[in-house]
C-alpha cells in the first residue's frame, strides 16, 4: 500500500470514527421539556396534591438544589421539610438562602393550591433555619377564591444574559414593587449604587471563585452529561447556565468536576460576571427587618411574588448573590446603598427582546414524599 492510498484511508477512518462519536454524544442540553412525564407510583397523593406539590417545586433555589422536603400526614396536610442533603455550607453556612428558598417554594404552593380552589392555613414550626420541620400546611377546599393563573408559575425562568441596558419604565418598576415598597427597593443605572452594586458584584465573584470551598460546592452542583441531569433532575446543567453551541457540546461531552477547579473555568466565571454586570437596567434589592425564620420565609415569599410578576413585562431577573456570601464584601453594603435593613436579595434586572423557554429541571413529586 503506497502512502497516499494510506493516507485517505486513515483519514476516512478518522472522519467516521469523529462522526461516530459525535452521533453518540450529547449534541444538545437536556432541559426541562426533555423530562419524561412523571409515572406516578403508589404513594398517598390525589390528583390537586400532584398538581400543587409538582407547582411548588418550580420555585428558585441555590445551584438548583431543591431543598425541600413534603412529609405526608394525612390527604391534604402535610409539613414542608428543610432537606439537609442539599444544603449549601460554602456558601450559606447558616442555612440563610435554604430559608429563603424554602419561602419560594410556600409561596408557589399556596398559588397553586389557590388556582385548584384550596386555601392554606400555615402554622411555622422551624424555631430555626436548621430544624427540619418548617412548616405545617392545610389545604382546605373553599369556593371563593382569586384563581392564580399558574402560567407563570410554570414560565418562570432565571435569565442571565442579553439584557438590554435600557431604563424601565416608571410604571414597570410601580408595579413590580406594588405593595412592598417597604422591602422592595429598585436601583437604576443612573444610582450611585449601581456602580457599586457592579463593581462589588464583580469582585465577590472573583473571591468566591477563588474559594476552594466554594468552588468544590459549585462542581458538586453541575450536571455537565445529560446522563446526569437525567438522573439527577436538579443541579446546575448547560441549558440553566446558558452555555449553547459549540462551547455547550465540549462541555457536555468532556468537562467534569476537575474542569470546574482549574483556573480556566474560574477566570471563565469571573470573564462572565464583569460580562453580566455590564449590561443591565439596574438592580433589585429585597431586604427584611430582621434574620428571624418568620422573616426571611415571608422575604422568600416576597420575591417569588416579584419574580412571578416579570415575564408579562418581558423584565428578566437574575440573581447574583455573591455580596452577600462573601464577608469580606458584604460588610460594606448597606452603607454603600444607604439600607438600614437587612438585604437578603440582590437581583441585575432588565428588558429583554426575547424571553427564552425554562430549562432548569425540577425532581419528580414522588422523590419529595417522605410518610
Amino acid at each position: 500500500m503506497n502512502r497516499r492510498k494510506f493516507l485517505g484511508i486513515t483519514g476516512t477512518s478518522v472522519v467516521i470514527a469523529g462522526i461516530t462519536y459525535y452521533a453518540l454524544s450529547d449534541k444538545s442540553n437536556f432541559v426541562r421539556a426533555d423530562l419524561k412525564p412523571d409515572t406516578a407510583v403508589k404513594t398517598q397523593l390525589n390528583i390537586d396534591e400532584r398538581r400543587i406539590l409538582f407547582l411548588a417545586s418550580l420555585a428558585p433555589s441555590g445551584h438548583n438544589t431543591q431543598p425541600w422536603l413534603i412529609k405526608y400526614i394525612e390527604p391534604l396536610h402535610w409539613i414542608i421539610f428543610n432537606d439537609k442533603t442539599k444544603w449549601l455550607p460554602a456558601v450559606d453556612p447558616a442555612q440563610r438562602e435554604t430559608m429563603l428558598s424554602i419561602g419560594a417554594f410556600i409561596q408557589n404552593l399556596e398559588y397553586a393550591a389557590n388556582n385548584l380552589g384550596y386555601s392554606c392555613q400555615f402554622s411555622l414550626l422551624a424555631n430555626t433555619n436548621q430544624d427540619e420541620n418548617v412548616m405545617e400546611v392545610k389545604l382546605i377546599k373553599s369556593g371563593n377564591l382569586f384563581r392564580y393563573d399558574t402560567k407563570t408559575i410554570i414560565q418562570r425562568r432565571t435569565v442571565r444574559s442579553n439584557m438590554l441596558s435600557e431604563a424601565l419604565k416608571t410604571e414597570d418598576v410601580r408595579l413590580l414593587v406594588a405593595n412592598e415598597p417597604d422591602f422592595i427597593r429598585f436601583v437604576p443605572r443612573t444610582a450611585k449604587a449601581y456602580q457599586y452594586l457592579n463593581e462589588q458584584t464583580i469582585e465577590a465573584n472573583k473571591i468566591q471563585s477563588y474559594r476552594n470551598a466554594a468552588q468544590k460546592e459549585l462542581a458538586d452542583w453541575i450536571r455537565f452529561s445529560n446522563k446526569d441531569a437525567e438522573k439527577y433532575r436538579d443541579g446546575l446543567t448547560p441549558g440553566s447556565m446558558e452555555i449553547e453551541g459549540i462551547s455547550g457540546w465540549v462541555v457536555r461531552n468532556f468537562y467534569g468536576k476537575p474542569n470546574v477547579m482549574g483556573n480556566s473555568f474560574r477566570d471563565q466565571n469571573i470573564k462572565q460576571a464583569e460580562q453580566q454586570v455590564a449590561s443591565s437596567a439596574g438592580w433589585f434589592l429585597i431586604t427584611s427587618k430582621d434574620a428571624s425564620v418568620p422573616s426571611l420565609i415571608e422575604t422568600g415569599r416576597r420575591m417569588q411574588r416579584l419574580f412571578l410578576k416579570v415575564r408579562d413585562q418581558n423584565i428578566a431577573i437574575h440573581p447574583m448573590t455573591q455580596i452577600l456570601e462573601e464577608p469580606s464584601i458584604h460588610q460594606g453594603l448597606n452603607a454603600s446603598v444607604g439600607i438600614t435593613d437587612r438585604v437578603q436579595f440582590i437581583l441585575r434586572t432588565g428588558y429583554v427582546k426575547h424571553y427564552p423557554e425554562p430549562v432548569s429541571l425540577r425532581r419528580p413529586v414522588d422523590w419529595l414524599i417522605r410518610s
